[in-house]
């Protein structure tokens, strides 16, 4: 228990203890005034009941008011779900927005790849056929000049 509930327990214990122990005193009747009349009563037992009567009424207070907080914690607690829900809704298409993003660029990058690895290629080839042209202008011009030195036979 908390210590409040323990020091509420004790003071109701100890109004229990003096009313048991003074009943007779509670019991007696006097002249007891409320403004306008006055009457002959139990003064204790008007006490008493007024003070069991505010302890109804104060617990009824608390569980009301425990009541609400309760119920307000649990619109809160739904309130916190639905957005936390929202949040990972959120979330999950801006991870779908990346990776379609992501994937959109590796396609553009690969096509630009492509792209260069096809100019290199065509200027590889181009480089390769002009190297090919000379390799044989250069062959063609060694054989005409061993025809013209050894008159015209090549073995």
């Amino acid at each position: 228990m908390q210590m409040r509930s323990i020091l509420l327990l004790i003071i109701v214990l100890a109004i229990a203890a003096l009313a048991a122990l003074n009943w007779e005193l509670l019991t007696a009747s006097s002249m007891v005034s409320v403004g306008l009349m006055t009457f002959e009563a139990p003064l204790g037992l008007l006490m008493l009941g007024l003070t069991t009567l505010l302890g109804v009424f104060f617990a009824a207070y608390v569980l009301s008011l425990q009541g609400s907080v309760l119920m307000e914690t649990r619109r809160h607690t739904k309130e916190m779900q639905a957005q936390r829900e929202l949040a990972d809704k959120a979330e999950a298409s801006r991870f779908t927005e990346l990776r379609s993003f992501l994937e959109a660029q590796h396609v553009q990058a690969q096509a630009a790849l492509l792209a260069r690895l096809d100019r290199l290629e065509s200027h590889l080839m181009a480089r390769a056929e002009e190297s090919d042209n000379t390799t044989a202008a250069y062959m063609g011009q060694l054989e005409q000049q061993l025809r013209g030195r050894s008159g015209g036979s090549i073995v």
